[in-house]
């Protein structure tokens, strides 16, 4: 006769013996809370009340609704990590590493780097048509403590960030707040046809000052009050304009562009209608994500147009 692990067999003339449902060759004296069947130490989770059977604990999460987060995102423990933030602080490692190898310096690795000299912003060289310094300046850095700050600050603020507003928003906002620091040194900064060592600029920090942006919009939308995130950007700005060798104009830029991007995902869906109906407010935010994104780049599109001319440029 088999046993379907529920005991002993009726014939052996003794009481059946508790067996775990799932290892029938395990007697046990235990059994789930919840489903009141035997299980091994092996078989049994820790839950709120006693101890519940692996079936059990598998069936709760399955009934769980997912939590949404403020801008619409789903928010679950696997999505707890900070992959974006991790992913590039590791980008930006990798960059000054790169710039390390070919300067041989540790605090002037911009000396003697090609990849420096290709990839740091110059409003006359993105004139004529080096594009990627837009994007490539805002993970070069100048010299070990330049990058050790920068990614302290990106690791305090994205971390929170990314969870909150969810992966995809997060790089928009990063994006997007990068390219805004570049657009307003596009804008703002003394213009050089020819990269000297008075005309590079480069480094996280208009994303970084685009993120702390962002975090006040999204405190402002969570009602919650945003006088310590100020206080950081205040303090930043002050640093920014009082210390020389410091893009005043990529950071404020950076700063502007990551909280218009972060209002676009937060406000724009209540401002337009959206309601309750989480897709309409999701399809919202991202249409307003890409007006931002489009009068970013038509910023740096006019700049690029007028240095043509004032370069003359063909």
């Amino acid at each position: 006769m088999t046993n379907p692990g529920w005991g002993g067999g009726a014939s052996e003339g003794i009481p059946p013996q508790p067996r775990c449902v799932r290892h029938p060759d395990r007697p046990t004296a235990l059994s789930c809370n919840r489903c009141g069947r035997p299980a091994c130490p092996d078989c049994l989770r820790e839950a709120a009340v006693g101890y519940q059977c692996v079936d059990c604990v598998a069936a709760g999460q399955r009934d769980v609704r997912p939590v949404r987060g403020v801008a619409g995102n789903t928010v679950s423990p696997a999505r707890a990590i900070p992959i974006v933030t991790y992913t590039l602080m590791g980008l930006n490692v990798l960059a000054f590493l790169a710039t390390f190898a070919q300067s041989r310096s540790i605090m002037n690795n911009q000396v003697g780097s090609s990849i420096f000299a290709n990839w740091a912003l110059n409003p006359g060289l993105v004139a004529s048509g080096d594009w990627f310094r837009l994007i490539g300046s805002g993970f070069l850095h100048f010299g070990i403590l330049h990058l050790a700050v920068n990614m302290y600050a990106l690791y305090i603020l994205g971390r929170d960030t990314e969870i909150v507003m969810g992966r995809s928003r997060y790089v928009g906002i990063y994006l997007v707040s990068l390219l805004g620091g570049s657009a307003s040194v596009m804008a703002f900064q003394p213009v050089f046809s020819s990269l000297t060592a008075l005309s590079w600029t480069a480094g996280a920090s208009g994303a970084i000052f685009g993120i702390m942006g962002a975090q006040a919009v999204l405190l402002l939308r969570l009602r919650r009050s945003p006088v310590p995130i100020i206080s950081v950007i205040a303090i930043n700005v002050i640093i920014s304009i009082s210390l020389p060798g410091i893009s005043f104009w990529g950071h404020a830029g950076g700063l502007v562009a990551g909280a218009a991007t972060a209002a676009a995902f937060l406000y724009a869906p209540q401002w337009l209608g959206a309601g309750e109906n989480r897709v309409k407010a999701v399809r919202i935010g991202w249409i307003a994500f890409g007006a931002v994104t489009v009068v970013t780049l038509g910023v740096i599109v006019l700049r690029v147009v007028q240095l043509r001319e004032q370069l003359g440029i063909s």
